[in-house]
């Protein structure tokens, strides 16, 4: 069965944007960059909310930038093929290789998961995370943390999230300065 897995980057004192709302503390240095790259590379399709979809689809034209990267160039032909699911509640359309959800996050991933198909369900967003968590759907927690107390904003896990244990399966750092932390749900 594949795993879902929830992964962002998070400030240190558990953030995934500040108070205003921004993500300008989390820029990736190359190195944290390519790790996400590489990660995306594992997926089979990617949750996410509307937020979160609406922040990422300036990807779906950024490769006619001529001034784009060689790193970011990599990165739109990883994610724009990947299949995405978006859930929200006033969206009608999307654009690029993503469906609006038909139904719940539970039953999203109950129909991905019963679909043949490799690699592993992503969830991008923490309130979809926070829906999917409460369901007991979560298999993984992945976190890129960064040197930074952003003091408010959005939180990576939510204050109502019931105790789940965990198992520590990974840890490295990315750089001088930001860690991975994988875990593991116990079941």
């Amino acid at each position: 069965m594949r795993d879902v897995t929830y992964a962002m980057g998070i400030s240190l004192d558990g953030y995934v944007t500040g108070p205003d709302g921004g993500l300008d503390w989390s820029a990736p240095e190359e190195d944290v960059f390519r790790f996400w790259i590489d990660e995306t590379r594992k997926l089979g399709v990617h949750l996410l909310g509307r937020r979160l979809y609406e922040t990422m689809l300036y990807w779906e034209t950024a490769a006619d930038d001529p001034s784009l990267g060689d790193a970011d160039r990599e990165w739109t032909e990883v994610w724009n093929p990947l299949p995405k699911v978006v859930f929200s509640r006033t969206l009608t359309e999307v654009k690029g290789n993503a469906r609006l959800a038909s139904g719940s996050v539970a039953e999203e991933i109950a129909r991905l998961r019963k679909e043949p198909g490799e690699g592993e369900i992503a969830i991008g967003g923490p309130t979809l995370a926070a829906e999917a968590a409460a369901a007991d759907l979560i298999d993984e927690y992945r976190t890129v943390v960064h040197p930074v107390l952003v003091g408010g904003g959005t939180r990576y896990f939510p204050h109502d999230e019931r105790r789940v244990h965990l198992d520590l399966v990974e840890s490295r750092m990315l750089t001088p300065n930001v860690a991975y932390l994988r875990h593991r749900v116990k079941r």
